[in-house]
């Protein structure tokens, strides 16, 4: 059996593929761990191929299988529903296991045989044999997929709140680089956030602090620093000059020693990937400024 494989990685694409050749997988919000199982030896290696077996030994455990085998899948906790790493990170930190789950979505060597040169779809069939054949149950489990129009996956990943999807070649061969063999698609959100307060730069904003109203609370939502351009960061400070106000006007106020509060007037149009489990947006941009 070989030592650490480097693993495969997935080349970001604005639009998922269509057609029989792809399958469609969840992309998972996790830490990439590729197993290594034989006998009662067990390794649990990350992507960069450091053995963390201490830390995921209950998840190496769920696999009580006769023969050799390396298993390529992604550690998670699950939270509201979806994978969150925000929610994953404490658990690791604690050296905690009772949350986590590992899915399983590719196998590399099987019983002696070097499965990388097998297709994609042949090497998936195996390990779903390989689970419903030895029992193989929670912490472990298989990611299973669809064949067809990766745009409809999206768009129902993007409704329930997914990270986004990968598509992979069914024919193609494991290969330990990124390429074009595995595609990645983001699922983007939208929404509108009033804008509570911003930074100041010579010539504009340097960023914005958002809220969002629940009920009669305004609550904090984190802030935007990108997607605009020189000038438009000067349109949004003039604009935001006209409603400053001497506090904020939050429901439970922060500490921002360099935020300029503003009543919630103008409203940011945000393109953002998740809401973290404190509630604050991930990977935003700002699109557009419009008023109330």
């Amino acid at each position: 059996m070989p030592g650490f494989i480097k693993p495969q990685l997935a080349t970001l694409k604005m639009k998922a593929p269509a057609g029989e050749d792809w399958i469609h997988e969840v992309k998972y919000d996790g830490y990439r761990i590729q197993l290594h199982l034989d006998g009662d030896t067990h390794k649990a290696l990350t992507r960069n191929g450091h053995d963390w077996i201490k830390r995921f030994s209950v998840i190496a455990g769920a696999f009580d299988l006769p023969y050799q085998a390396i298993i390529d899948g992604e550690v998670v906790v699950i939270h509201e529903g979806r994978t969150n790493f925000s929610e994953l990170q404490p658990e690791l930190a604690g050296g905690r296991q009772d949350r986590l789950l590992y899915y399983a979505f590719d196998l590399l060597w099987l019983d002696g045989k070097d499965l990388r040169k097998t297709s994609q779809l042949a090497r998936k069939e195996l390990l779903k044999e390989l689970f419903d054949t030895h029992g193989v149950e929670a912490p472990a489990l298989y990611s299973d997929h669809l064949i067809g129009d990766g745009q409809e996956m999206i768009e129902h990943a993007a409704l329930l709140n997914y990270e986004g999807i990968i598509s992979k070649r069914v024919e193609a061969p494991y290969r330990s680089d990124r390429n074009e063999g595995w595609l990645k698609v983001k699922a983007v959100q939208h929404g509108k956030f009033p804008v509570v307060g911003f930074v100041k730069d010579p010539s504009g904003v340097a960023a914005l602090y958002l809220g969002k109203k629940e009920g009669k609370e305004l609550v904090y939502m984190g802030k935007v620093g990108t997607g605009w351009s020189r000038t438009v960061s000067s349109e949004i400070r003039k604009k935001l000059d006209t409603v400053v106000s001497p506090k904020a006007k939050l429901t439970k106020p922060i500490r921002k020693p360099k935020a300029t509060w503003v009543e919630p007037t103008f409203y940011a149009d945000i393109e953002f990937r998740d809401i973290s489990s404190e509630g604050l947006l991930r990977a935003s941009s700002f699109k557009g400024l419009s008023r109330k």
